[in-house]
């Protein structure tokens, strides 16, 4: 019997209920499984617990979340009711190339919930390699993906991803204002969290269909259209050598950001841009 890490699971709000049901035609089996906490402490610490013990179809939903995290060990702040805080299980491992399916989910992620934004509120994110949302230079939305180890194999069997949507005003500090914004910031409108988690889950499982068939063309295009900054831009990355400098020159095939510095490419496969 799987020990929940803080609290158990509750009901699906009905608004969410209603807004899934609505797409269930559209999620495929992504859905196997629906987690609701009002609060938890991570979404994507229960999603993993619940792959590593076979659920190979979970998704994780928490109105707030109390030690929600970003990537390279930042806090994600997650109160009630302001934002989207969601978990799924995705297996990389269905694709005839598991290599290049599992280095384009992230890219694939953060391409799905930008249509889906597009979908529910008409705004238009940019997406900044490799995996935030912004709108204009502001984040609106960023993704954690972490692997799930597995005990009998040293293939990757699952990825957990969570992401985490500013959806309301309160979805962030106001001494943030001039890095992070959020959907009813921009669009001066609330907007329906149960509209939005179902049409970004619609989303996801339409991406995933795409690695798992082997559609990472089609992606990487749709990808690099939602994505003006991957090609002349100036950015800044820090490595252990020191800062670097370089202007972009697009993403490889397996989604690497290719940089120009001093007559030649470097690849980033990985960390975080800045744009100058």
């Amino acid at each position: 019997m799987l020990s929940w890490p803080s609290s158990e699971p509750e009901p699906l709000p009905p608004d969410f209920a209603n807004a899934f049901s609505n797409v269930s035609d559209r999620l495929g089996g992504l859905c196997g499984r629906v987690v609701y906490f009002s609060t938890i402490g991570s979404t994507n610490d229960v999603a993993a617990t619940l792959a590593g013990l076979g659920q190979e179809r979970a998704v994780v939903i928490a109105d707030a979340q109390t030690a929600g995290r970003g990537r390279r060990g930042r806090t994600w702040f997650s109160p009630p009711g302001a934002g989207l805080y969601v978990s799924t299980v995705l297996l990389p491992s269905r694709s005839h190339d598991l290599e290049r399916a599992t280095a384009l989910l992230t890219l694939a992620v953060g391409l799905a919930l930008a249509e889906s934004v597009e979908r529910v509120t008409g705004l238009t994110p940019d997406i900044k390699w490799p995996n935030d949302l912004l709108v204009g230079r502001r984040k609106v939305a960023g993704i954690l993906a972490e692997a799930v180890a597995s005990n009998t194999s040293p293939r990757v069997q699952a990825v957990v991803v969570g992401y985490g949507i500013n959806v309301g005003r309160a979805a962030y500090p106001r001494e943030l204002d001039n890095v992070a914004t959020s959907l009813a910031d921009e669009l001066g409108a609330t907007v329906d969290r149960a509209v939005l988690c179902a049409e970004t889950l619609t989303a996801v499982a339409e991406r995933e269909r795409d690695l798992i068939d082997g559609r990472f063309d089609a992606i990487l295009d749709a990808w690099r259209a939602r994505a003006p900054g991957h090609q002349g831009v100036r950015v800044w990355w820090d490595t252990p050598e020191g800062r670097r400098t370089g202007v972009t020159a697009g993403i490889d095939e397996m989604g690497a950001l290719c940089v120009l510095v001093d007559q030649r490419i470097e690849r980033l496969v990985a960390g975080e841009v800045h744009w100058l």
